[in-house]
């Protein structure tokens, strides 16, 4: 324990350094072009600007005072202003006073609306204390389900599946409108008497709201402008103020983009509501939403202790940018230089290394025997966590290693571990520029030139079900390493220069498992993820390893804190609960081209898609609970490169022979061994009887065990050469060509008569 508190506490000094210098002289340490050539601008972190603060506002609510809203006024006291979404971040000079966005960054591309602004100025009875600087609070929890439906209510709603437990923040729509899961709170009548409210179960100082419009791919609603009040005991409320009038706070100008009401100053109180003034005009009242909010300590409040996460890993818990990123990096290669390697696989279509860090006790080769395993995140690039998992991982298996935590020396020892944590940075700093809350759902989610690269890969799985079923004509198609299509590896085809390089990446190194982690739900996905019937959308399309796909996607749903939770309330519209966290991909949705089927059909790798949350981009504050619900499935999931059947296919000489096929009786699917001979194949526990094969050499059948027991079980092959191979590499050595058959005979026939005739003459 003291080596890995040593281990710990040097690796908070090192990144400490590392936050000082990114703040000071813009990380003057790491003065290497290769680090920062690539960067495309740099940010002070918020809280690194003093700002003056607005001292918290509890609004005295005397007995008797009744609700305030019983003669709402008119919304022409202040007309809403149209929202625009700005080409770039809002200027923070033009606030006054200053406050910093309650986000990670101190740049939004989302909206922010000027309301606070004019308040702050407008409202000379509010004291401030200057001497304070005003920090930004976190979301309460809307969007990522902290807060519960049974703390959303509402006045009125459409139906249920308009209810006010559908107003959350970029919550998504079903596929069919009219259903239990639609895309917003809409109140049922439209008049000035409507609100949705949150019941935050204790007491909270409120600094902020951000709206959304209705998710429809129908229809077209959305709040323009509304009021905000709070209230201790939701009978009395009192409504934010402007100066002496009620306050009006600009709404949206579209559906989609989040648009942020800063409060004028904090007001502590137990409830919020929303009271929508105005709306569309050819539309209805429907938002979606999200409070900002820092809960006061209440050590007595039984949802506080219940919903408190606390973790004792001592990690970086922030979000990091291109340039934090490669600093983590490198902080991690210094702290342990031994089992850890950079390189990068390619460049994004920016220009941007696409970095990854390898773990391994040999870093740089490929141990004969060993398995390699890899995680790659960041596909679509405002899907974040899943980035950020990725680094806190990297730290988490230095320290640990350092420390002598046996389960994971045993794992670096045995495991060659690739990590590539963002392999979209292009659309990460589009994300990265708008923040947690106002990027909105889809803001870098594309490469830069409008690619999703999870989608962009050849579509394979055509070509083998084709020629599955075409039984009457001669097998072209292998069922495994199925080759690229021509027309994709030429330069005018759509495929994003990322793509390539994952395609090369896989292609270089033999990886047997791999991961890729997404956002957006709370489910694992396996292959296939494509249906096989054209006219269906949703179609349950397994492969031939079905059983081994399920098992590996359950062993990270079922060490996830929240994944196979039968009570946790669904993200969006799916229940993912009737396979315990787990989701054939074809049978979600459809992709045509996936990593997944890829990795599949053309390598020898397993993959998989990890949906790690609900919210795409989680505050800064939520990642030391999102660390805690992955940490044991992060590692428990790279564990599994070491179940089913591994060995070495041998010439009669000993050496390796690369591409031998083996195969599994029963399972229409092969793999091949690597350039070394060596090779790997995932199986679950069972018997199994396994051929290996190779051109120019006999074939050989073993029957193979594999137990419950962590462990890959040993089956080497060793194969003799055919007796058409062995003249060939005789003759080959020797320079000569075979001599055909009848010839042989004639020359034979006329050396005997020669040797008749010289007998006859003696």
């Amino acid at each position: 324990m003291a080596r890995r508190g040593a281990a710990a506490l040097a690796l908070a000094l090192a990144l400490l350094a590392v936050a000082l210098a990114r703040v000071g002289a813009q990380g003057a340490a790491l003065q290497a072009p290769d680090y920062y050539v690539q960067e495309t601008w740099s940010r002070e972190p918020y809280y690194a600007r003093p700002e003056p603060e607005p001292e918290p506002f509890s609004p005295p609510l005397p007995a008797g005072t009744g609700n305030g809203e019983r003669e709402p006024r008119p919304p022409e006291s202040r007309p809403p202003k149209t929202a625009t979404k700005p080409k770039k971040a809002p200027k923070r000079e033009k606030l006054a006073p200053e406050a910093p966005p309650p986000g990670k960054n101190s740049s939004r591309k989302g909206v922010r609306t000027k309301s606070s602004e004019k308040a702050a100025s407008d409202d000379h009875s509010v004291p401030v204390a200057r001497d304070k600087v005003r920090e930004g609070c976190p979301p309460l929890g809307l969007e990522t389900l902290k807060i519960t439906d049974f703390q959303l209510h509402a006045s009125t709603s459409k139906r249920y599946g308009l209810g006010a437990h559908r107003g959350r923040l970029n919550i998504q729509a079903g596929i069919n409108e009219n259903d239990f899961y639609d895309g917003a709170w809409c109140a049922g009548r439209n008049d000035l008497h409507q609100w949705i409210e949150v019941d935050a179960r204790r007491l909270t100082k409120f600094t902020g709201v951000i709206t959304q419009g209705r998710n429809s791919l129908w229809l077209s609603d959305w709040v323009t402008s509304y009021k905000v009040m709070v209230s201790n005991d939701s009978h009395t409320w009192v409504t934010v103020k402007n100066g002496s009038g009620d306050m009006i706070f600009e709404g949206n100008s579209e559906k989609e983009i989040p648009v942020l009401n800063e409060l004028p100053v904090p007001m502590v109180a137990r409830y919020i509501r929303v009271n929508p003034r105005s709306w569309f005009d050819n539309g209805s009242i429907c938002m979606r939403m999200e409070i900002l909010g820092c809960p006061l300590p209440d050590p007595n409040n039984y949802y506080h202790r219940r919903n408190e996460m606390t973790t004792t890993d001592d990690l970086d818990f922030k979000h990091h940018n291109y340039k934090e990123m490669r600093q983590l990096m490198k902080v991690v290669n210094e702290m342990c230089p031994n089992i850890t390697r950079i390189y990068n696989i390619g460049k994004s279509h920016q220009g941007l290394k696409l970095y990854a860090v390898e773990i391994s006790d040999h870093p740089g080769e490929h141990e004969v025997g060993e398995p390699e395993f890899h995680y790659m995140a960041g596909a679509h690039g405002n899907e974040v966590l899943g980035r950020e998992l990725m680094l806190l991982l990297l730290q988490f298996l230095c320290q640990e290693y350092l420390a002598g935590n046996p389960r994971i020396v045993h794992l670096v020892e045995e495991t060659r571990i690739h990590i590539l944590p963002s392999l979209n940075p292009d659309g990460y700093e589009k994300a990265y520029e708008g923040g947690s809350e106002l990027g909105g759902w889809s803001l870098g989610r594309w490469t830069h030139d409008g690619i999703d690269i999870n989608n962009n890969f050849p579509d394979l799985n055509t070509l083998l079900w084709e020629a599955e079923d075409r039984q009457n004509l001669p097998r072209k198609v292998p069922n495994h390493y199925i080759a690229i299509p021509e027309w994709f590896l030429s330069e005018n085809a759509t495929v994003a220069v990322e793509t390539r390089a994952v395609i090369a990446w896989m292609e270089k190194i033999p990886f047997v498992l791999g991961g890729n982690l997404q956002g957006g739900e709370l489910v694992v996905a396996y292959p296939y993820d494509m249906v096989r019937s054209l006219w269906k959308t949703q179609e349950h399309s397994p492969t031939p390893d079905d059983h081994v796909f399920r098992w590996l996607a359950y062993s990270y749903a079922s060490t996830h804190r929240l994944m196979t939770d039968a009570r946790r309330r669904v993200c969006h519209t799916e229940d993912f609960q009737k396979e315990d966290g787990t989701v054939n991909g074809a049978s979600w949705h459809t992709v045509a081209g996936s990593l997944n089927d890829f990795s599949y059909l053309h390598t020898n790798c397993f993959e998989l898609s990890i949906y790690v949350g609900c919210d795409k981009y989680p505050h800064e504050s939520e990642l030391p609970e999102e660390w805690e619900n992955n940490r044991e499935s992060l590692i428990v999931f790279m564990e599994q490169v070491h179940r089913g059947i591994k060995g070495m296919v041998r010439d009669a000489h000993g050496k390796g022979i690369p591409n031998a096929i083996i195969s599994v009786e029963g399972v229409n699917h092969d793999i091949r061994t690597a350039s070394d001979g060596d090779y790997w194949r995932l199986l679950n526990p069972g018997e199994y009887v396994v051929t290996a094969k190779a051109e120019g050499f006999t074939s050989s059948i073993k029957n193979c065990m594999v137990g419950y027991d962590m462990g890959a079980t040993r089956c080497d092959f060793t194969l003799s050469k055919t007796n058409l191979a062995r003249i060939r590499e005789i003759m080959e050595k020797f320079g000569k060509q075979p001599v055909s058959l009848p010839a042989r005979r004639l020359k034979l026939r006329g050396r005997k008569r020669r040797q008749r005739g010289g007998r006859a003459n003696t």
